[in-house]
């Protein structure tokens, strides 16, 4: 009698990503939040990528298609040389075309988007409170972006056998082990919440988007998510809404004080956010 095939670790692979900056202040500590070059929001997004492979052949396949495509001849963006759309998809840098033509093969493949969304402001609330009360404090832009990754992660690392999760290099120093420390700790706190023990296996893998089409996928949700929170414009953030799973706006507390949760039932658009006042 043959005996049954094991089944073989569920591995859940997301990739995580940021748009907006966590800058608040200048060299001289003068607050520049919303000035040129600095954004008033903080995002933190993640992509639930089912199949890594697929998505990435998919989007090799675009890129070659496109670059073949006589109407993009001479275009700068597609030399090689100029390392933007030629190499890597990146929506702030690629034409409107090749936008399109990406988020047409995003819709078409099982991917889920979690983000949290930061008001840059209110943070600056939070360092004033923090130097009256200990005025050695300053403020380090990894302290606000290992706050979001526990908030962003707190509900989605008890339910699989293990976790590979690859998070964009951010600078030159390596920040593997403070990443899986606040990873584990978003674990914690939902084991402290819910009394659900989950032991999966972690793996941190920082990676460039080049060489990782996933995390380039995660900068087109990031992209269209920012337009709205930036831009005021969320013709983009519709044309993916139907895989986007979670949108924590931190911020809007008017009516709880852990913020408003966006949903497929309680879609974010640009009516649901001109009600809040920090837009």
């Amino acid at each position: 009698m043959s005996q049954p095939a094991q089944r073989l670790p569920a591995m859940r692979h997301y990739f995580v990503d940021e748009a907006g900056d966590a800058t608040l202040f200048s060299a001289k500590g003068r607050v520049i939040v919303g000035h040129e070059g600095c954004s008033r929001f903080f995002i933190l997004g993640l992509l639930d990528v089912r199949e890594p492979d697929a998505l990435a052949s998919g989007m090799e396949a675009l890129r070659h298609a496109l670059l073949a495509d006589p109407y993009f001849r001479g275009v700068p963006s597609m030399q090689p040389a100029q390392r933007k759309t030629a190499l890597v998809f990146h929506a702030k840098d690629d034409l409107p075309e090749v936008r399109r033509e990406v988020f047409a093969l995003l819709r078409a493949h099982p991917l889920h988007f979690f983000a949290v969304v930061k008001n840059k402001r209110k943070v600056i609330e939070y360092v004033r409170q923090r130097n009256q009360q200990d005025r050695d404090y300053r403020y380090n832009a990894n302290e606000l972006y290992d706050h979001m990754v526990r908030r962003l992660f707190k509900n989605l690392l008890h339910k699989d056998d293990a976790y590979e999760v690859c998070f964009a290099k951010r600078g030159k120093a390596d920040r593997t082990e403070a990443l899986r420390q606040a990873l584990e700790a978003a674990r914690q706190r939902f084991d402290s919440q819910w009394s659900v023990r989950s032991c999966g296996p972690i793996r941190v893998a920082p990676r460039l988007p080049r060489e990782c089409a996933a995390l380039q996928a995660v900068d087109y949700f990031l992209w269209a998510l920012q337009r709205l929170y930036e831009r005021c414009e969320d013709r983009f953030l519709g044309l993916i809404w139907p895989q986007c799973s979670l949108i924590h706006d931190v911020d809007d507390t008017r009516q709880a004080r852990y913020g408003v949760y966006y949903t497929q039932k309680r879609p974010l658009t640009m009516a649901a956010l001109e009600e809040t006042s920090g837009i």
